[in-house]
């Protein structure tokens, strides 16, 4: 069974920064896009950014320029830094599998925008 455990939100004001991480247990992520989603409240979940196994990105418009996301594959983790955070950036905050063979999703990690 792959667990995904994120971690690394909080609360931040407007124009900060903040580093999440995504551990996985149970299978190695090398081989593996990986994804960053959100979900505001109220909201469904969206993309923020992926990254494929050569370590190619993607970014969502909205973060694009502010958000950047890497990979440790001999720590199975994969990290989103986030800077300039805006209100709009307010949600949970969720890794997984970009393919559709998505595993069981963690319980996500607040960030918090606000002044």
């Amino acid at each position: 069974q792959v667990q995904l455990v994120e971690s690394g939100g909080g609360l931040v004001q407007p124009g900060g920064s903040l580093r999440l991480s995504c551990a996985a247990s149970g299978s190695r992520i090398s081989i593996y896009s990986m994804t960053w989603y959100r979900q505001a409240p109220g909201k469904q979940r969206e993309y923020v950014a992926w990254i494929t196994s050569g370590g190619s990105t993607n970014y969502a418009n909205s973060v694009k320029g502010r958000f950047t996301i890497s990979r440790d594959n001999a720590k199975n983790t994969v990290y989103l830094q986030m800077n300039s955070l805006k209100t709009d950036d307010t949600a949970a905050y969720y890794c997984n599998r970009a393919d559709s063979s998505i595993w069981p999703w963690g319980q996500g990690t607040q960030v918090t925008v606000s002044s």
